[in-house]
């Protein structure tokens, strides 16, 4: 088999990032979302991300008209049927993906391949929703897509060699570093890094050292490009404290459970950078450390 035609299902910031990165390595993409506004931005993000591209010397003008050309959105489930990889980007709702694997598994031939972009979900719990597990894995992609070289390839216990194959070359094809993974909570990235972010936040709540502080110990002293404390602002409080839920729920293991200042800070809509505010607050130039 040979992909030609992705289909993108969300158009928020992961979903776009995709259509682009997939549009740019010379697919043809249909980005499906239930709402015109959603996908009109989504468009108007690749349109600016491109641009920015061409403006480095990155990518040709030429390149950049090809690829917005490759583009097309959609708010029909159908259209996807005339695709050889869909790759969901929604919110991440366990029920809510396998409403719309199941819907998809009846409109799409069966040698059809499904991913999905779950940073944390069990790709077995939605890969049982079709008819289709051995062709069902997951391509976690990280954030911003555009600029990040890696993905996860998620195999389950029912995937099949020569699909897995397939995403491996499609990964490689879009110039990332593929990684192969088995579909444990967290797989390889998240189940060493959600570790090490709610530690941070312990050692805000203990008292162990400011805010900034332990963000430079950790960016200066190991060398990390950012320290914990931005990293969590960056990756979003609300997705963290998401995806920890679902690591301890797998493992039972205290490291995973978020603490209470980070569960406080989603409640007060406190989610990093997106919001404004979180253990920075973003109103301001430079940005200021959140009074906690």
């Amino acid at each position: 088999m040979t992909i030609r035609t992705v289909g993108v299902l969300g158009c928020g910031l992961m979903g776009s990032g995709i259509a682009q990165v997939s549009a740019v390595a010379g697919y043809d993409v249909i980005v499906r979302d239930l709402d015109e506004a959603v996908l009109a931005r989504g468009r108007a993000a690749i349109e600016r991300s491109l641009a920015k591209f061409v403006e480095k010397g990155k990518l040709e003008a030429a390149a950049q008209d090809a690829a917005l050309r490759r583009l097309r959105s959609t708010t029909a489930l159908e259209d996807l049927r005339s695709c050889d990889l869909i790759i969901e980007a929604v919110t991440e709702e366990l029920e809510l993906k396998n409403r719309l694997w199941t819907a998809l598994d009846r409109l799409c031939p069966p040698e059809v391949l499904f991913a999905s972009n779950t940073s944390s979900l069990s790709i077995m719990a939605m890969a049982r929703s079709t008819g289709r597990p051995d062709r069902f894995l997951g391509l976690h992609f990280f954030n911003p897509v555009p600029l990040m070289p890696l993905v996860e390839v998620v195999r389950t216990v029912a995937t099949a060699a020569a699909p897995l194959a397939l995403a491996m070359e499609f990964v490689a094809r879009l110039g990332k570093q593929p990684i192969a993974a088995k579909d444990t909570a967290g797989f390889i990235v998240n189940l060493l890094l959600i570790p090490y972010l709610l530690d941070a936040v312990r050692a805000v709540e203990r008292g162990v050292a400011s805010v900034p502080d332990i963000d430079a110990g950790m960016q200066l002293g190991c060398g990390h490009p950012m320290g914990p404390l931005t990293l969590l602002d960056f990756v979003g409080l609300d997705t963290s404290l998401k995806v920890g839920e679902i690591l301890y729920e797998e493992f039972r293991e205290p490291r995973y459970a978020p603490p209470p200042l980070l569960k406080r800070m989603v409640l007060a809509g406190w989610h990093g950078k997106k919001t404004g505010k979180g253990f920075y607050d973003y109103s301001v130039d430079p940005p200021a450390v959140t009074p906690l």
